[in-house]
């Protein structure tokens, strides 16, 4: 009988034991259905994002309910939650949904290999429910290539791929429903053009990739609705070629003045603003930027991840296409002395803003270094006829994170007077967020 289980177990090591890889023989080969060959491409690109958010409890006793003893205690309780992202630059630029780390403590982002590292956010659009986060140090990593805006058919496969329910990495595939969805939400949020598919998607799939066949990414899931089964929503790539310029923007991010709007898959001059560096050097709407200091550039998102990474001062080697010629030029990312974002505030919308408090920053549980409070309103001013009040706290302008007085700054300096502005903030007496559009009193 030993013998016999020797031999047995012998057996079964040869045949394939766990961690052993199969041996890639035709008939494996023709199990290799166009999903598996998508996960296989894809799947090191997509992230697992852990968060934790500051959650304030009502403590009221049944002594307090009797004898009323006044306001309640508040106990503060440290809630975890995840979701998911997908890389879309190896520099470690991340997309993910802006509700996924909306009033986070920490963000840690878990790659493929089980690596854990924590992300910054670089930029959130909650109107859009977008958001960038940055992951360093961890050198070139995987990313996935955005498909064409509007090349998305009706009845094609896509696959998901996410971490529903904390389960990394895990696929399911349908096809594209429908297109150009509308879903609304509580407190007035709809979001509009989205791709509805019947691929499974569950909590924690948030801010995962809807694929297409060939590997590209179509759309960021986003939503599923409660009440049915296989239907679910993504925010579509043609949103995504829209947005990340302004989002990636460096001069809404840093003193600086650059003057060249790109955008889409061929790197194409969307605008050159009028007097800026870059039209002393001569660019133009239409010409295609190939290179940048001498790197190629594969599209509009290269060209601005390599524009963020640059510093201030420094002078860029672009070279470009106009028609058939070939051109270069030489363009200075001009570096700016700040605005006063205190004094741009009080005039255009008629609030006092500081940095938040630490008692107050635990209280709402913010993370280090986000947002900006408001100490003082001018009477009848348009932050006042908001119903905006002291002690309530501005996240962002116009979805520009507000960091610094500077950041207050950079947000306002360019808005022309009776301009409205979108404040994102956080109620001071419910710690609920809210929007606010403003018209600006004064501006350029």
């Amino acid at each position: 009988m030993r013998s016999l289980k020797v031999s047995l177990i012998v057996l079964l090591w040869v045949t394939g034991g766990p961690g052993q890889a199969p041996a890639d023989t035709p008939e494996r080969q023709r199990r290799r259905s166009p999903i598996v060959a998508v996960f296989e491409q894809c799947r090191d690109a997509v992230v697992n994002i852990s968060t934790t958010r500051i959650q304030r409890v009502r403590m009221l006793t049944l002594w307090d309910e009797i004898f009323d003893f006044g306001r309640p205690r508040i106990r503060e309780q440290r809630v975890h939650s995840v979701g998911s992202g997908v890389i879309i630059h190896e520099n470690g630029y991340i997309v993910t949904n802006a509700h996924v780390v909306a009033q986070t403590v920490d963000i840690t982002v878990a790659l493929a290999d089980r690596r854990e590292t924590p992300a910054t956010i670089v930029s959130v659009d909650a109107e859009h429910d977008l958001a960038v986060l940055k992951v360093s140090g961890l050198g070139p990593l995987p990313y996935v290539r955005l498909a064409h805006a509007g090349d998305i058919m009706v009845g094609e496969t896509v696959v998901a791929i996410g971490n529903p329910l904390g389960l990394q990495h895990t696929v399911t595939a349908g096809i594209v429903s429908a297109l150009n969805r509308e879903i609304r939400f509580g407190n007035d949020v709809t979001y509009r053009g989205l791709i509805q598919t019947d691929a499974a998607i569950n909590p924690g799939n948030s801010g995962g990739p809807l694929l297409n066949i060939n590997g590209e990414l179509i759309g960021i899931n986003t939503a599923i609705r409660g009440d049915a089964q296989n239907v679910g929503f993504a925010i579509p790539v043609g949103h995504l070629w829209a947005l990340l310029p302004n989002m990636l923007n460096i001069e809404r991010r840093q003193r600086v003045r650059f003057g060249l709007e790109v955008s889409g898959p061929n790197a194409e001059v969307a605008a050159v603003r009028p007097g800026s560096p870059a039209a002393e050097a001569g660019l133009r709407p239409g010409d295609r930027i190939a290179r940048f200091n001498g790197a190629p550039l594969r599209d509009g998102i290269d060209y601005y991840v390599h524009l963020l990474e640059t510093e201030p001062g420094q002078t860029i080697e672009l070279g470009y296409r106009r028609g058939d010629e070939t051109r270069s030029a030489r363009v200075a990312l001009e570096l700016l002395p700040p605005p006063d974002g205190r004094e741009l505030a009080w005039a255009a919308i008629g609030l006092e803003l500081a940095p938040v408090p630490e008692t107050l920053r635990r209280w709402h549980g913010l993370p280090e270094g986000l947002g900006l409070v408001v100490t003082r309103l001018r009477r009848a001013g348009p932050g006042d006829r908001a119903g905006i009040v002291r002690g309530d706290i501005v996240l962002r302008i116009n979805r520009l994170t507000l960091r610094s007085l500077e950041d207050l700054g950079l947000a306002l300096e360019n808005v022309p007077r009776g301009q409205r502005v979108l404040l994102e903030g956080i109620d001071a007496r419910t710690s609920r967020e809210w929007l606010a559009a403003l018209p600006t009193e004064a501006g350029p």
